[in-house]
């Protein structure tokens, strides 16, 4: 307005600002909306289109807490106990050095350098897509019943917000007569004798004369062996009041659904769909607390597990090493598929994390600190469980080896009798669950992640409904799993656990390494993955100096180690153990893993079937990369025609050689323009032109510069 129509107005000095301070802020979110980025912090996406994390830590901790889940808690610190103890980590390590880093920095590096998602990444070689579906599949089984398992968690972190935690002591609600507080353990038969019980010396057991009831235990050993075996009462909590599996004969006997464990099952999808509802970004945030805090509380426990009895026990039954066990094969089996589990390698959840990455990230950087940071967690997390495993031993009076154990029955029913032992105990149970939940859940954000990336790269037009597609997926996850929770839903938890994620998994390893190595070619995927992360990795290491020790171990090495442990595995497979699993329980498990397989030879049918010409034509063609293969941004594709001829650098014809998405203008003077020469040797470019509707001399030239 003018100065006298100004002067007219008669709006307060404060409306007027108020009016100013609204216009500034409308520009600044037209502005954010437009560049996609917040114009003060200056976060912006290199890829507009998938999107970038927000930083380099939350790819990292997204990583971390994919591969430290529940498996390094419960199944480690047992696979120790059973291998030999510390022998266990010779096998183990070795394992981590030739097989687990070598598949790790595999899939970041390709998931990276294509910015693609498990099912679309392998363009390089369309022969192999399958291997993708499979990866998805295993992804889709493993969410399944993983989230089960949260869903316990969740459970149990309710039932703990009260002032006696319920599986304290035996509740006559839900125990039987074989409950802990219901039979004494006393130091022989004579003083059974003082108590007027029935002595039974062929059992080690006495009976009550008015009930006919166990009432005592004079000799453990003997009383096992004649079957009768006291049970805490966390472990009757756990089979009769929280699952129910104590009313069912096993697989062919599910039962009813149980209401609360299909609410909390239900809860724990719901977490997963408002971490997933917007993107990466927002799950990028949610892993600052859930890949932090289970160390956070493995720290507290360990600290307070220090100062019960009997822990030192427990802990030198946890490192000293037998190392006789290293001449049995099984132990080398067992490191071998606990890298797998605990790395979560070939899963495609690394594909998926990665292709969010700037194209310049170091992967190799991450690769080694994820890795090495998830095999220390697993490692201080067995010193944790051990130092209360030799409390629980000093307190029940039994060796460790009896208290030892694996699965869920460590999780849910000898840590929570641990957390009974211990002052305030209500507060430590909500401690411990609550580390339970977060180890489980970021490992289920990627899971879900995997499967909805995978369908956004394959369906573009998925990428505009990302909350809508995290719903419909986690409501088909739902509906599948129900049966998990009827009363004998932890045997079907079990087949899928054994059969979904087993050797399937080392099969889609060895794949990767065969279509990389030798039919996209190991020495452009070095270039390639020297094109992203530069020079030098880690800041100071010349990439040069170890390349070779990747390729050695991706082209023989990794793959030859893989296939021995498969063979191995097969050579000593066993159907599913207990009178719980009928027959047709491992064919319903071989189903799962044929899943997989056939994936991967309908995906190399399907590419030899839509080829053009001769058999050999179309196998050639199913080997060689396709057009769009390659960086997703043209600026970066720029890069690889200058090692690969007749590589073509805009697929999708976004204009030339830059896209006008890579271009940033800024207002230079025509002399400054003239001044300024490219140095030929960096890969960026300069480029001069008048700007728009400013002609002549001394007009102002935009210069746009291509990074």
């Amino acid at each position: 307005m003018s100065a006298q129509e100004y002067r007219k107005d008669d709006r307060s000095i404060e409306d007027r600002l108020a009016h100013i301070e609204t216009q500034n802020n409308a520009i600044i979110d037209a502005l954010q909306k437009k560049h996609k980025k917040h114009i003060f912090i200056g976060l912006e996406d290199e890829n507009e289109e998938r999107g970038n994390w927000s930083g380099r830590f939350d790819f990292f901790l997204s990583c971390l807490g994919y591969a430290v889940g529940l498996g390094n808690v419960w199944r480690f610190p047992y696979l120790c106990y059973k291998n030999g103890g510390g022998a266990f980590f010779i096998p183990y390590v070795i394992m981590l050095a030739f097989v687990g880093m070598p598949i790790f920095f595999l899939e970041l590096s390709l998931g990276q350098f294509s910015s693609s998602g498990p099912l679309t990444c392998w363009k390089y070689a369309p022969l192999f897509q399958g291997v993708g579906v499979g990866m998805v599949a295993v992804s889709a089984m493993v969410a399944i019943y993983y989230n089960m398992i949260i869903g316990w968690s969740l459970y149990y972190l309710f039932a703990s917000f009260t002032s006696e935690l319920p599986w304290e002591k035996c509740d006559p609600e839900w125990a039987t007569e074989m409950c802990l507080d219901y039979i004494k353990k006393v130091d022989n038969a004579g003083a059974c004798e003082m108590m007027e019980y029935h002595v039974n010396r062929t059992q080690g057991a006495c009976y009550n004369k008015t009930t006919d009831k166990i009432a005592a235990i004079f000799d453990l050993a003997l009383a096992k062996d004649n079957g009768i075996e006291r049970q805490l009462p966390s472990e009757q909590y756990f089979e009769r009041k929280a699952i129910g599996n104590a009313f069912s004969d096993g697989l062919g006997d599910l039962g009813p659904m149980r209401w609360q464990m299909v609410l909390c099952y239900l809860l724990a999808f719901i977490l997963v769909v408002l971490a997933l509802s917007k993107s990466i970004k927002s799950s990028g945030k949610v892993v600052y607390f859930t890949a932090t805090f289970p160390y956070i509380v493995l720290v507290i426990l360990f600290v307070r597990g220090l100062m019960l009895d009997g822990y030192k026990e427990g802990i030198e039954f946890y490192i000293t090493p037998k190392t006789d066990r290293l001449t049995d094969s099984v132990i080398w089996k067992d490191a071998a598929v606990q890298i797998f589990f605990s790395l979560s390698a070939s899963w495609g959840g690394l594909i998926a994390l990665s292709s969010y990455n700037r194209f310049h990230n170091d992967c190799l950087r991450d690769a080694i600190a994820v890795s090495l940071g998830n095999c220390l967690t697993s490692v201080f997390a067995g010193f944790v469980i051990f130092s209360y495993l030799g409390n629980m031993s000093h307190e029940l009076g039994v060796p460790i080896e009896d208290v030892a154990r694996s699965g869920a029955s460590l999780a849910f029913t000898v840590y929570p009798y641990a957390v009974t032992l211990l002052p305030a105990s209500p507060f430590w149970a909500i401690i411990f669950f609550l580390m339970l939940l977060t180890l489980g859940v970021d490992s289920q954000f990627v899971l879900v992640e995997t499967v909805t990336t995978a369908l956004m790269d394959r369906f573009i037009v998925l990428r505009k409904y990302k909350l809508l597609t995290v719903m419909v997926l986690c409501a088909i996850f739902f509906l599948l799993g129900l049966t998990l929770t009827t009363n004998g839903g932890i045997y079907m938890l079990e087949v899928m656990d054994t059969y979904s994620g087993g050797w399937n998994i080392m099969f889609i390893a060895i794949c990767e390494c065969i279509s990389l190595c030798y039919v996209y070619g190991i020495r452009r995927f070095l270039v390639d993955i020297e094109t992203m992360i530069g020079y030098k990795v880690c800041g100071f290491c010349p990439f040069i100096a170890c390349k070779y020790w990747w390729a050695l171990n991706w082209c023989v090495i990794s793959p030859v180690i893989v296939l021995a442990t498969m063979i191995f595995s097969w050579v000593k497979y066993t159907d599913m153990e207990g009178d719980e699993y009928p027959e047709w329980s491992d064919a319903l498990g071989w189903l799962m893993t044929l899943t997989v397989i056939v994936a991967i030879i309908g995906g190399a049918l399907l590419a030899l079937c839509s080829g053009e010409g001769s058999f050999t034509d179309r196998l050639r063609q199913a080997t060689t990369p396709t057009v769009e293969w390659g960086p997703a941004l043209v600026k970066h594709r720029s890069l690889v025609a200058k090692y690969v001829p007749g590589f073509v650098v805009d697929p999708w014809g976004k204009g030339g050689e830059v896209a006008p998405d890579d271009i940033k203008l800024q207002m230079k003077e025509p002399s400054q323009v003239e001044q300024k020469t490219p140095n030929p040797s960096h890969t960026a470019q300069y480029q001069a032109q008048t700007a728009p509707g400013a002609y002549g001399p001394g007009a102002p030239v935009y210069v746009t510069y291509v990074e």
